[in-house]
């Protein structure tokens, strides 16, 4: 263990010691190589952080009695479908960062300790080096813009994201520790409502700004993800459905227009 608690995913007895010295009521892991590219790259590295790391933590978990919150990704499908997917429906991922973010879903599910794998899509914040940040700070640029048009996801802010878990959290908490009934554990699904392609967020941030603009908004023009000649092949449909959250805590994410539009609000404050 280190002297500041932080572990190296990529280093399982570390991480074993920093939780076992913590022994905390909740082990919740957002960590993960998500860029999906260098994970078709580097894929000993992607099967350390996004497989192994989140079965080191949950069967940790189970050995302290700590619920486990475990975030996972759209990109364990495949992108056929044409409506949003639920958690029944079949993973298939189709590039290496799906293919270990669902392994990593399979391990804390055999570990057997009380747990909910939260997959989420197309989670941006106001900063940083996401698409949306980046997508903000181009078209108050006012240069031209080339947005993927053929892509469709359920885009997510984390603010909101982690606002859910805290929520779905404090529901199952008991003195000193978390109560999560068996039948409970296993698979959610919490992505920003409704279903949006990269070019109808763009369209929709230009929207927000508009009245703000003291210049006129640039163009953006619409291409295709193979455009890119990225290394890794993206699912073109990932959108979810929430409904299995809903109906157990009460609980879902407004539409993900709503909140671009909160998220520029709190950015723009």
């Amino acid at each position: 263990m280190s002297a500041s608690g932080k572990a190296d995913l990529t280093k399982p007895q570390m991480l074993r010691d920093v939780i076992r010295a913590a022994r905390p009521a909740a082990v919740v892991n957002a960590a993960a190589l998500t860029n999906v590219d260098q994970a078709e790259r580097e894929p000993m590295l992607a099967r350390a952080i996004n497989e192994v790391a989140p079965g080191v933590m949950a069967e940790e978990g189970r050995r302290i009695g700590a619920v486990v919150v475990h975030y996972s990704t759209d990109y364990v499908f495949d992108g056929t479908a044409t409506t949003p997917y639920d958690e029944r429906a079949h993973p298939n991922p189709i590039n290496l960062y799906g293919q270990t973010k669902l392994a990593g879903e399979r391990s804390v599910a055999a570990a057997d300790a009380a747990h909910l794998i939260i997959r989420t899509s197309w989670v941006y914040s106001a900063g940083g080096k996401g698409f949306v940040p980046t997508l903000v700070r181009q078209l108050k640029d006012g240069a031209p813009v080339r947005v993927v048009a053929d892509q469709t996801g359920s885009p997510t802010w984390s603010r909101s994201l982690a606002r859910l878990t805290a929520a779905i959290l404090q529901s199952i908490a008991a003195p000193g520790r978390f109560e999560l009934p068996r039948d409970d554990w296993g698979i959610y699904h919490l992505g920003g409502g409704g279903a949006g392609s990269r070019l109808d967020i763009a369209h929709e941030i230009i929207s927000a700004l508009a009245p703000l603009a003291a210049a006129s908004l640039p163009v953006v023009i619409p291409i295709s993800a193979a455009d890119f000649n990225a290394v890794a092949k993206r699912p073109t449909y990932t959108a979810l459905s929430n409904d299995r959250v809903s109906r157990r805590f009460d609980l879902r994410l407004d539409h993900w227009r709503l909140e671009i539009r909160r998220m520029l609000g709190t950015e723009l404050e």
